[in-house]
């Protein structure tokens, strides 16, 4: 296959790219990243940038998969007016004119993945998510829906669209684990808020391989919980990574110095509680390789 790839400087990027490669025993996949740099990148490489609506378009024929990946880290500052812009734009616009562009061309790609999130479905407690959910409330929310309806162009060819809800992706290479594994290792890890918000959680190779199946499987379009099937709370997150670490997990952290400290980011990434389920993935038979948490940490831990 011929395979495009945005945000391949992510840890998601990097792994995929280098999982598709190990797969590939008779050097017959062609792995292309498509870049915002124009200089000192590889001869390979694709340069676009949707600021100013450039893009190598005569390079975009004939890709049988493009992965969308490229996104403003949203957990990185606080959620400043500048920072939510960048939040919103790289993912919208970004989205919108590659999606354009990819639909204008003779021979539009047969697949095209773009990343979302499952902060599409906000806040909602206890209350079990599928992909049919509907759309919640808060700034990611509306993000997530607007990342999402800015595909619509594509969705007039015959590409097959997919938008990957991502929940909580467990790496030690990046994401929120690799953050606070040193907090765990020190003894100085506990939970945040009452710790009843619900984390929906999937392994990395999880992420991958879920990846993979969603390029192979014809009847997978839409919208697809790329999450666990066995959610936990915060505070089963909390006893759980202490556990394997040994150290106690006795300092938490209330739920106003969340909002204090970290404003809106905090309220929505820290203390939202998200119960989701991975519907059509399970459906369409994936095979987890890590469907419990314990399990998952333990794997990622000692890799």
């Amino acid at each position: 296959m011929k395979i495009l790839v945005t945000g391949s400087n992510g840890f998601v990027g990097k792994e995929l790219i280098k999982s598709l490669k190990n797969d590939d025993d008779d050097n017959n996949n062609i792995i292309v990243s498509l870049v915002r740099y124009n200089t000192n990148k590889k001869e390979s490489d694709i340069y676009w940038n949707y600021e100013t609506q450039e893009i190598e378009k005569d390079k975009l024929e004939s890709f049988d998969v493009v992965i969308h990946l490229a996104g403003e880290n949203i957990s990185t500052g606080k959620w400043t007016k500048d920072k939510k812009k960048k939040i919103l734009d790289s993912r919208v616009k970004g989205t919108r004119f590659l999606c354009e562009t990819l639909s204008s061309l003779k021979n539009p790609p047969k697949v095209f993945i773009s990343a979302s999130a499952i902060g599409f479905y906000g806040n909602r407690k206890n209350e079990i998510l599928t992909e049919d959910s509907e759309q919640g409330k808060g700034f990611l929310a509306d993000v997530s829906k607007k990342w999402e309806d800015a595909t619509e162009s594509l969705l007039k060819t015959s590409t097959r669209v997919i938008n990957t809800r991502f929940g909580v992706i467990l790496s030690k290479n990046g994401g929120m684990l690799s953050k606070i594994l040193l907090q765990f290792y020190m003894g100085f890890g506990g939970k945040i808020g009452d710790g009843k918000q619900y984390m929906s959680w999937i392994m990395l190779d999880d992420v991958i391989n879920g990846i993979k199946h969603c390029i192979s499987n014809s009847e997978i379009k839409g919208p697809v919980n790329f999450v666990s099937p066995n959610p936990v709370t915060n505070s089963e997150f909390t006893k759980t990574l202490g556990m394997l670490f040994g150290k106690p997990t006795i300092l938490n952290i209330p739920a106003f110095v969340i909002k204090t400290t970290f404003g809106e980011m905090g309220n929505e990434l820290l203390l939202s509680s998200t119960n989701a389920i991975p519907e059509k993935l399970l459906k369409t038979g994936f095979k987890f390789k890590c469907k419990y948490f314990e399990n998952a940490l333990r794997y990622v831990l000692t890799r």
